[in-house]
């Protein structure tokens, strides 16, 4: 009756750990869950726990357990194993039989073994030079290869020295009788069930989480390509997609510490930062259906290329026909100071045309603000005449030349415009269409809000603060910081802390971003450790907080 309760027990004990292995996420936890199980059920006084490197042919030590030796190597604890990985075939390829593990792997098979010292058929000399330079005694063996759904051995489980705690009458396998707790026996029948049992749950488990793993890192390795065909379709925005989800969670990480003002309730567990973490890196995958000549437009005439030299062949054209025009005057002139007239105001044109081609072509240099009187010159240099290539006279500047030319900000039509913020829509019906796990539902409506402002009129929806989450809020001023920041751009220079700190603050002001995250932003100094990894040692400047519009120190 006794023995009947103890084998429930073991069963009860035995589901238990089968469901704690279900429930683990990290391998490193559930290998140690899995060995300390097995010494548990056994009674084992130490244990290894190796895993098959397939491509290499060995067995690698994850977890190495000994409690007589205080011994606790690999996993979480911090402390490496240094023993080399165990050799599944020799230097001829021959399978090495040798090695208890390297059998049980190779053959699938279960090895129990009394005493290793008098075993044959193995070698223990490993093993017993470690028991001469410890003073353990290692005695009984059980070896149990842990194998997959497809019969493959991807591991080894093996236990050493069963302890007796139940009959102090049983004797050791060298005869002779000791304190219960000194009795090492051999691994029973029953153990050696229970822990067959409890591999096959591992293997299944161990097998189940890495191809968890598997799919996560192949989802996330899609989600890099994607990255990179928009970063080789523009060299000029290619970290853009590296340095928001870095800077992101920076932000998210401040707000989930936090302990007062309206965030303090605000915390991220393990699954909300994945999810956050794919959010910010999917944010801008819209942009793969953006046109390149808009993404990469360097100047304001650039479309395939910088039209600005079509421009400038029109003037020397000008040019041209304006000495033409001179040198018929001087042969119909009468008299030096009529030729030298002719000559002057051909001088002087030339000189016109050359401080207007200079203008325009300072003009096709993006800013951030054109002043208007600058735009009323280029309407008045488009209304030159010249004869373009069919010999017809036309309008200097054309209707596109002269809109762009023009642009008050930036090097962006309103109509290109239109179309980067487009991506963002893109990027909301790709995300949308995607049959997203449930620790992932959110990243669409992360990715997708990062263009919205708080005050509703930020784009594709319009959304209010209280209709979107924090993390899409804490998106939205990633994305802005790493575009004033931003160095790599063709048509502006990387803003300085001090700067990007007040135009930041200024849309703080102006209902454009979140005024609790912004406040965290820079209270934390979440600004200094994205400049330290990311920005040019001149942007970095000293930072007075106090003069940060918005902001109360």
């Amino acid at each position: 009756m006794e023995k009947t309760t103890t084998l429930l027990h073991r069963l009860d004990e035995l589901n238990a750990i089968g469901v704690a292995l279900s429930n683990e996420r990290d391998i490193d936890r559930l290998l140690e869950i899995i060995l300390i199980a097995a010494k548990r059920i056994t009674h084992a006084d130490a244990g290894t726990l190796y895993l098959m490197e397939s491509e290499q042919q060995v067995l690698k030590f994850e977890i190495i357990r000994n409690d007589s030796l205080g011994i606790a190597l690999g996993g979480t604890t911090g402390n490496p194993i240094t023993f080399f990985p165990v050799k599944l075939y020799d230097e001829a390829g021959k399978p090495n039989h040798q090695m208890v593990v390297a059998y049980a792997a190779l053959n699938g098979i279960t090895i129990n073994i009394p005493d290793a010292y008098s075993a044959e058929g193995y070698d223990f000399s490993g093993t017993k030079a470690f028991d001469k330079k410890t003073g353990y005694r290692s005695t009984s063996f059980l070896t149990v290869p842990m194998r997959n759904h497809e019969n493959e051995t991807i591991g080894v489980l093996q236990l050493i020295n069963a302890e007796k705690r139940a009959d102090p009458d049983i004797a050791r396998p060298d005869g002779q009788q000791d304190k219960q707790d000194d009795i090492i026996i051999p691994f029973s029948a029953a153990d050696q069930h229970l822990v067959e049992s409890l591999a096959s749950q591992a293997a299944i488990a161990l097998t189940n989480r890495r191809l968890i793993k598997q799919m996560e890192d192949l989802f996330e390795s899609f989600i890099n390509l994607i990255n990179a065909a928009i970063d080789d379709k523009s060299p000029y925005t290619g970290g853009h997609c590296e340095r928001v989800p870095v800077l992101t969670m920076l932000l998210a990480e401040a707000a989930s510490r936090t302990n007062t003002g309206p965030l303090k309730d605000f915390v991220m567990t393990d699954k909300d930062r994945y999810e956050l973490k794919i959010a910010g890196l999917l944010h801008d995958c819209g942009k793969v259906t953006t046109p390149v000549h808009v993404v990469d437009k360097a100047t304001k005439l650039h479309t395939l290329f910088d039209r600005i030299h079509l421009i400038d062949e029109r003037f020397e054209i000008l040019k041209r026909d304006a000495e033409i025009a001179m040198l018929r005057e001087m042969l119909e002139a009468k008299g030096e100071q009529t030729k030298a007239h002719v000559q002057q105001a051909w001088a002087l044109r030339c000189q016109q045309l050359d401080a207007d081609r200079n203008f325009l072509r300072h003009c096709n240099i993006g800013a951030e603000k054109m002043p208007p009187e600058d735009q009323e010159r280029v309407q008045q240099i488009a209304q030159y005449r010249w004869r373009n290539a069919a010999g017809e006279e036309a309008d200097f500047l054309s209707a596109d030349e002269v809109e762009n030319l023009t642009i008050r900000a930036g090097t962006l039509t309103a109509a290109e415009r239109k179309i980067i913020n487009h991506h963002i829509e893109v990027t909301i019906t790709m995300l949308e269409s995607l049959p997203w796990p449930k620790h992932l539902k959110n990243a669409p409506e992360y990715a997708g809000g990062h263009h919205e402002r708080m005050d509703g009129k930020g784009y594709p929806r319009g959304l209010t603060r209280d209709q979107m989450s924090v993390q899409a809020r804490v998106m939205g001023i990633a994305d802005i910081f790493e575009a004033l920041t931003a160095k790599d751009r063709p048509y502006k220079k990387g803003k300085t802390l001090t700067e990007s700190l007040h135009i930041l603050g200024q849309f703080r002001l102006n209902g454009h971003i979140d005024p609790d995250l912004f406040d965290i932003f820079v209270r934390d100094k979440v600004y200094l450790a994205y400049a330290q990894q990311f920005m040019d040692a001149a942007q970095v400047d000293e930072v007075d907080e106090s003069k940060i519009p918005g902001y109360v120190p």
